[in-house]
């Protein structure tokens, strides 16, 4: 909520709850594979849009302030072969259609999509992103100072994690 945006947009499965900070638009996520709601989320965009997994709470507003003028994409891979982000300057859903997801080689593959399609890409840190229970101790190690981070150790105190 703190980076600097135009428009924020949660594509969201489901209702949203008192969680949700002010200031975001939620779309209902379309039916389909993740490679299909990804891209009916960049569907929905006009100018240059950042897709960001909601896996990864150690991002901080710096990351996600993006700059295309040089570059036509901005590529966030993950340590487990995926990708944490994804940034377009014209969004173009046929991009992400078609593309393995949660697979070792998602991000592989979805990298030499932007590349065959023609794209100037600049890479995004690679970070972790919470898949399991070890992901989520090694993440919150790395943001401790977090709502993530202190949430996940009221659980684990609380027997839950």
């Amino acid at each position: 909520a703190a980076a600097p945006a135009r428009r924020r947009v949660l594509v969201l499965d489901g209702r949203p709850g008192p969680w949700l900070p002010a200031g975001f638009e939620v779309v209902p996520q379309c039916a389909g594979g993740l490679d299909e709601r990804l891209a009916d989320a960049f569907a929905r965009c006009t100018g240059p849009a950042l897709l960001v997994g909601m896996d990864t709470p150690q991002i901080t507003p710096d990351l996600l302030t993006l700059d295309f003028t040089d570059c036509d994409a901005r590529f966030g891979p993950a340590e487990d072969g995926g990708f944490w982000a994804l940034g377009l300057a014209r969004p173009e859903p046929g991009l992400l259609r078609g593309v393995p997801m949660s697979v070792p080689e998602t991000g592989s593959v979805q990298r030499e999509r932007l590349a065959a399609a023609g794209l100037r890409v600049r890479e995004l840190p690679r970070l972790r992103d919470v898949d399991t229970a070890a992901d989520a101790h090694a993440v919150a190690a790395l943001a401790p100072d977090t709502a993530f981070a202190a949430r996940l150790a009221a659980l684990t105190h609380s027997g839950a994690a």
